[in-house]
């Protein structure tokens, strides 16, 4: 990939909306696929009470738009101001309380698992129904629309374009606990060809910090599929 072409897919500008300042993608298409788009406020005229606690709006009690969902409520029931990355906004924005909850779990995916899946780590690669395997670095692109697969050979990923995330586990450890993530099965469409692709990664079975970067790869990776699957849904 040129440096031309990677600095258009990453450039940034800052707009103004209604609920507040966004730092979105210069180019629409290359938006992350995990970003939400801003919700259509309930019009001000439909909103005669909160529709959390039913309250009646008046001179006293005011009225509030979540920005996350775009329902109407007073202030008691949408008080707090929350990070809304998922819709790029630069400061906090206000939400109900359902709405907020949702946000808070999300920032752990941002705070922690996004800087993980941009780290990357090291696998084994398998193709299709290959029985050769390649080592290969995987990281997800800046602009989180791609994966990256580097070794001697390079390939990307659309993110938007995989259809299966399943994690690969194996075994208990002694005195219980959860199964221990082994590697990730991936089902992709390539763009202009019919039918689905699909690869396997497996972490190294030596006990180092490489394999540990790994299971923590995984973990990453199959937390934003759901909120792949979730931005999809909208």
């Amino acid at each position: 990939m040129s440096s031309e072409v990677s600095a258009r897919r990453d450039a940034k500008k800052l707009v103004r909306s209604p609920s507040g300042l966004r730092m979105v993608p210069e180019h629409r298409a290359f938006g992350s696929p995990f970003g939400l788009e801003e919700p259509q406020w309930v019009p001000d005229k439909e909103c005669r009470r909160c529709m959390q606690c039913d309250a009646k709006f008046d001179f006293l009690t005011r009225k509030h738009h979540c920005r996350r969902c775009g329902k109407c409520f007073c202030t008691k029931c949408c008080s707090q101001k929350v990070p809304l990355r998922r819709m790029c906004f630069v400061d906090p924005v206000r939400q109900c309380a359902e709405c907020a909850l949702v946000s808070h779990k999300e920032a752990e995916f941002y705070d922690k698992q996004l800087k993980v899946l941009l780290s990357g780590a090291t696998f084994l690669v398998t193709f299709g129904n290959s029985e050769k395997s390649e080592t290969m670095i995987c990281r997800l692109s800046n602009n989180q629309r791609y994966l990256f697969l580097d070794g001697d050979s390079h390939y990307e990923i659309e993110i938007a374009q995989i259809s299966t995330v399943q994690i690969l586990t194996e075994g208990f450890p002694p005195g219980g606990g959860n199964a221990r993530a082994t590697g990730m099965f991936l089902q992709y469409m390539v763009p202009g060809t019919e039918g689905v692709t699909q690869l396997k990664l497996t972490a190294a079975e030596d006990a180092n910090v490489g394999r540990r970067q790994a299971v923590a790869w995984l973990v990453a990776m199959h937390k934003a599929a759901k909120l792949l699957y979730e931005s999809r849904d909208q």
